[in-house]
């Protein structure tokens, strides 16, 4: 594991150049926020064509992760995505808790028990996370589940981190691509979870699980650009301009959508739901 971020020796929370347990409760905070702001819209985005409780399920999860952070903040980045992920397991319903509480966990494993961990390390953490998803949900790119929005964001981290960029501006760039990718889904056929039943009905409605996965990517700008340098030396969207985008474009392009990652992974029988 890298002892420096490769890149300036501001980004980090703590000011030492690496990427510390505050930077990452900082994003579990961000997370918990924009979950709260953004609940009655996930909970819409499932309504259409699942059981409506994507929004809920999240803001329960992530208030319970808060909760736990306030009762005692673990000591590294590692410990601190374990934690997330164990609470996200225990509290979230559907297949959404037991997915990003995977993610989160193979996030802390990877990261280990280092005290701060560099850019390339969260890189390499959070391509375990994917990895991890796809193999508890054995979902691909195009199949319109949170696979869609996450996937283009670790691209766009991993280029970033491979030229240099600063944190805040590596992950910006990730937050744009998982956007993007959310929105991609909007277009696409399911073909996991209970939106698969509908086959081509399925088409024109924004998958949930990408879209709180655009989110979760998103509160991480956020996080590290209000824990990055002084004013005037972030890079990338401000973090009020990222949520705007994630807000305001999906509500422009897509209405309630169906449930495609609420319960993304379980095999659809085969013919006619």
């Amino acid at each position: 594991m890298s002892d420096t971020n490769g890149t300036d020796g501001t980004a980090g929370a703590g000011g030492t150049g690496g990427l510390d347990a505050a930077l990452f409760a900082a994003w579990a905070e961000e997370i918990a926020t924009a979950v709260r702001a953004d609940r009655d819209r996930l909970t819409a985005l499932d309504s259409a064509i699942g059981d409506a409780d994507h929004g809920a399920n999240l803001d329960r999860g992530f208030t319970a992760v808060a909760e736990a952070l306030a009762g005692g903040r673990p000591d590294t980045p590692g410990a601190l995505l374990s934690l997330v992920g164990n609470t996200l397991i225990r509290k979230v319903g559907g297949a959404s808790g037991p997915l990003y509480g995977m993610a989160f966990r193979e996030a802390g494993k990877t990261l280990g028990d280092a005290p701060e961990v560099s850019l390339a390390d969260l890189d390499e953490a959070l391509a375990a996370g994917l990895a991890g998803i796809r193999r508890l949900g054995s979902a691909a790119e195009g199949d319109k589940t949170m696979v869609d929005a996450l996937a283009p964001a670790l691209r766009a981290l991993t280029q970033a981190v491979q030229e240099g960029q600063a944190p805040a501006e590596a992950v910006g760039a990730a937050a744009e691509a998982a956007l993007a990718g959310a929105q991609a889904t909007i277009s696409m056929q399911a073909r996991k979870g209970r939106a698969s039943y509908l086959g081509p009905r399925s088409v024109g409605h924004e998958d949930p699980g990408a879209a709180s996965t655009a989110l979760i990517v998103g509160a991480l700008h956020a996080a590290l650009s209000r824990t990055a340098g002084a004013p005037g030396e972030r890079s990338g969207p401000v973090p009020e301009e990222t949520s705007r985008q994630a807000s305001g474009s999906r509500g422009r392009t897509a209405g309630p959508s169906g449930r495609a990652s609420e319960e993304p992974y379980r095999q659809a029988p085969e013919g006619p739901a």
